[in-house]
């Protein structure tokens, strides 16, 4: 069953509640990713207030069914249930779990939500009546310090990323959101590489939603804004899965997760300061050392690449980022095929495994011609 309803009063919502309730046991396969992270983190704590025994992990791949369990997909196609589409699988999982007749956290829903957008979004609605969020001035980042979250962060690229020296000089002092706010955007203006699209990439961590003193409840250790919540739950699902899974189900790791969320934006921006790159119409590839491919190809796609598909390429493994909808999932999967690999995604984001890096760019240029 493929669910991709909207998360109150959905029949598809209410099938999945009671395959739930009636499980004697349930499987949470998430992909590594924010949303379905957060999404294994509503259904998780739904099925404890119903006592259901279940088990969460993070996986890239789908898993074959079992007798003996109900098995839930969450961003990666197969299982008993699929959450994946429209709107975010973690919008999906809190009307499953209010028809399990839990009370969803609506920060981590929007959490997982942030990558996407959720304007529209029912747990906005929720956070904002309980007084939980409020928009505000500055940078979405998951710490109070300027300098930390500046260096840090992987919703942005600019100049300092990566770099706590080089963040806390180009702060200079600034602790007024606004001018922080400012300082940002002007940073990843003027990068020499920067792209058109780096604008619209960067105004999307600006103006956050910010958790009010009453929003606590989310994790302990509070996070200081949705965006930055969400950024820390994607470098867990990436760095660090068992602390992720267990932020996301509420449990007391909010130091580990930062560790994880450092170590993470630093493996990511250096690997952006040491890759070589090659272009190719429509296509900007750049070849890297062991790093979270992922992130690399997200923000070389919002941040650098200036064609509309970026490909972060190591020996053995490729990720693939794109601004528009282009089905970049099947050409990674044709590509990995041809050159004996796998691989696959959805129409913006893609991955792939393989055994000659060289042989697979080619074959990704001729599967996107």
């Amino acid at each position: 069953m493929a669910i991709a309803g909207r998360p109150e009063e959905s029949p598809a919502a209410d099938s999945a509640a009671d395959a739930l309730r009636e499980a004697a046991f349930v499987r949470l396969l998430a992909s590594d990713d924010a949303d379905s992270l957060a999404a294994a983190g509503l259904l998780g704590r739904a099925l404890a207030e119903r006592d259901v025994p279940f088990q969460a992990r993070v996986t890239g791949r789908a898993t074959a069914a079992t007798d003996d369990a109900t098995t839930v997909h969450i961003g990666v196609e197969g299982g008993d249930l699929t959450l994946s589409g429209k709107p975010s699988a973690s919008e999906t999982a809190v009307g499953i779990a209010r028809d399990l007749g839990d009370d969803p956290d609506p920060l981590l829903a929007l959490a997982g939500a942030f990558p996407t957008g959720f304007d529209e979004n029912t747990a906005l609605a929720d956070a904002r009546e309980g007084d939980l969020v409020e928009q505000r001035p500055g940078v979405a980042m998951p710490v109070d310090d300027l300098t930390d979250g500046l260096a840090h962060t992987t919703l942005v690229r600019a100049p300092f990323s990566g770099d706590e020296e080089a963040a806390a000089a180009a702060l200079d002092g600034r602790d007024d959101p606004r001018e922080v706010a400012s300082l940002l955007a002007l940073s990843v203006a003027s990068m020499d590489d920067a792209m058109s699209r780096a604008a619209e990439s960067v105004a999307r961590a600006l103006r956050p939603y910010t958790i009010t003193e009453d929003g606590d409840r989310a994790v302990s250790g509070r996070p200081a804004t949705v965006g930055g919540y969400a950024d820390v739950l994607r470098a867990c699902a990436r760095e660090r899965p068992g602390v992720g899974l267990a932020l996301a189900l509420g449990h007391d790791v909010w130091d580990a997760a930062l560790a994880a969320w450092r170590t993470h934006g630093k493996r990511a921006h250096a690997a952006l300061d040491g890759m070589t790159t090659e272009r190719h119409r429509g296509l900007f590839v750049a070849r890297i050392d062991d790093a979270p491919l992922a992130t690399v190809a997200r923000l070389l796609c919002d941040f650098r690449s200036p064609e509309p598909v970026a490909l972060a390429v190591s020996e053995t493994r490729a990720a693939a980022a794109a601004s528009d909808d282009v089905n970049v999932g099947d050409r990674m999967h044709e590509a990995a095929a041809t050159v004996d690999g796998d691989g696959g995604g959805s129409a913006r984001r893609g991955r792939a495994r393989f055994e000659d890096a060289d042989a697979f760019v080619t074959a990704f240029r001729e599967a996107s011609a």
